[in-house]
């Protein structure tokens, strides 16, 4: 099979390769296409690549373009890892709004309203390039917001499924806290990518013992150390929220931290040019190991997982494909994947063409949202909260104009007053003019 990474001169895509090289029985790639504008990145990027495929044997041909036509031509799926306006956007979005005393960040709050219109349309475009070249492609979106990026692509009729690496994070790290196979541990994960939260952790299946209160018990101080929360929080909901709840839950406090120090994407762009220059030696032929600390745990094997499953790759036995992936085990001819998808009824309180991350039936047909718990309404107004957010956000994407920007600004809870949000759009107008066609 063939697949597309379109961003593929992303410092992240070595992660990627890695997982496709150690997990080749779950998805057998013949060609894997890097596409990406920026030729020098493409280069080392696409150079470390084929060293890390050599090293592990794998027979796949790797190759490099800068031609979004010729590199997503025939693919099986095309996977979208791209960041419009790159570090240097990302850099703006996490620092404007903290001048009016609002969270910068990169998908959340104001940062990432910017980072939806910057990116919605250009997806958008790819996404029908794909449509034109191969109607039957799947794209794996994990690009971000996934969330407002993914229900673009599904209400324009593209064959999408969205992708981010919290939850295979979660699971690995309570499969280590409880000694288990990753593959042994369901989550009860319910929400909105980036405003989520673990009901209940199981072991075997959605039907099995919930594991949630012997681990909030037991490792509970390390749990909360991991989401720079206090334990008492924990206690008290009685859940574990995903580390972006912080933003709502501790915004003030966040605010404060973010002021003193450098920002992630100024580290992360030192971290970038150190990368970059490892991924130039000839003799690199293995992720290198500060690429841990670049983000994005995990989503190597989240994305085999989920395109193994969409493409009918592996066979294997109850564990899943790989044995050992993110996605838990087999439901007859499907697997279990926490992922962003239509939500059609899943959470009542929503409208059905909402995109939720929730747990998942993953097959050739697409994804097909599992039966959730009852939310408690501290959870469940949150998200209906977010999820109008996130109406109005795709609307000012896709429709353009001030007034648009200033109700998507107005309806997100870590703003929601009019003089913020004035003041925020003409800092979001200002900063993203050149990547915004009616602006």
């Amino acid at each position: 099979m063939k697949l597309a990474v379109v961003g593929g001169g992303s410092t992240y895509t070595p992660e990627l390769i890695d997982g496709f090289a150690r997990l080749r029985d779950t998805l057998p790639i013949s060609e894997l296409v890097l596409v990406d504008p920026a030729a020098d990145r493409l280069g080392l990027v696409g150079g470390l690549a084929r060293r890390i495929f050599a090293k592990q044997g794998h027979p796949g041909v790797i190759t490099t373009t800068s031609d979004l036509d010729a590199g997503i031509a025939d693919a099986d799926a095309v996977l979208l890892q791209l960041r419009v306006g790159g570090q240097a956007a990302r850099l703006q979005d996490e620092t404007w709004p903290l001048e009016c005393g609002c969270v910068g960040q990169e998908t959340t709050g104001a940062g990432g309203l910017a980072k939806a219109l910057r990116t919605v349309p250009v997806v958008l475009d790819i996404a029908e390039r794909v449509r034109r070249t191969n109607p039957n492609a799947w794209i794996i979106d994990f690009t971000n917001p996934v969330g407002i990026v993914t229900r673009a692509l599904l209400q324009a009729g593209h064959k999408a499924v969205g992708l981010c690496n919290v939850a295979i994070g979660f699971q690995r790290k309570f499969a280590a806290r409880l000694d288990v196979a990753p593959s042994d541990v369901f989550l009860d994960h319910v929400g909105l990518n980036h405003l989520s939260w673990e009901l209940g952790v199981r072991i075997g299946g959605p039907e099995s013992t919930d594991m949630l209160p012997k681990l909030l018990a037991e490792h509970g101080d390390a749990i909360a150390d991991d989401l720079h929360l206090p334990r008492s929080v924990l206690d008290r909901l009685g859940v574990v929220p995903s580390y972006y709840l912080r933003y709502f839950y501790a915004h003030d406090e966040v605010v404060r931290e973010l002021g003193g120090k450098p920002s992630r994407a100024a580290e992360v762009a030192a971290m970038e040019k150190e990368l970059l220059a490892m991924y130039g030696d000839p003799k690199l032929d293995e992720k290198p190991a500060l690429l841990a600390q670049r983000g994005g745990a995990f989503y190597s094997e989240a994305a085999v997982d989920l395109a193994s499953s969409l493409l009918g790759g592996g066979r294997g036995g109850p564990e899943g494909p790989s044995g050992k992936g993110g996605g838990g085990r087999r439901a007859g001819g499907s697997r279990y994947q926490v992922v962003n998808a239509y939500n059609n009824g899943t959470l009542p309180f929503l409208p059905d063409d909402a995109v939720i991350e929730v747990q998942a039936t993953v097959d050739g047909s697409g994804a097909t949202p599992l039966a959730v718990p009852a939310i408690d309404p501290l959870y469940a107004g949150l998200i209906a909260n977010v999820t109008a957010y996130e109406d109005l956000a795709l609307e000012a994407a896709l429709r353009g104009g001030r007034d648009r920007v200033f109700r998507a600004l107005l309806a997100h809870p870590l703003i929601g007053q009019y003089a913020y949000a004035d003041e925020l759009t003409d800092k979001l107008l200002a900063h993203n003019r050149e990547h915004l066609a009616w602006a």
